[in-house]
């Protein structure tokens, strides 16, 4: 059992809004850096977002100013905030804890951001 699970993907128009989220069914979450990755049809996945344990963040340059990325540890809950979305940003966005140490890490099934212009 993949204990990522992302929801939130679905359809909308160019400048709509979307909030993904990802939950971790294991054990320290509050520990592990999460990301956020993409691929389009055709295309490599590629990194938008990643936040650190210590809530750090980086993006992608395509999705600066637009996209945000938060945690929960609460929750052991990663979410993407996509605003202002364009075309080009139609992808399956998956969730990723990253690997490290002697954690495995591990990636979500996906879900699919179709934007419509």
């Amino acid at each position: 059992q993949v204990p990522l699970v992302e929801s939130g993907g679905g359809l909308v128009q160019a400048g709509g809004s979307l909030r993904l989220s990802c939950e971790y069914s294991g054990r320290i979450f509050s520990i592990v850096p999460m990301a956020w990755y993409r691929q389009g049809a055709g295309k490599q996945r590629e990194l938008v977002a990643r936040i650190s344990s210590g809530g750090s963040t980086n993006y992608a340059d395509s999705v600066k100013g637009r996209f945000t990325i938060s945690r929960d540890n609460a929750k052991n809950t990663v979410h993407l905030q996509m605003n202002s979305l364009k075309p080009e940003d139609t992808a399956v966005y998956y969730c990723n804890a990253e690997r490290s140490g002697a954690f495995p890490g591990y990636w979500g099934q996906g879900t699919q951001v179709t934007v419509s212009s």
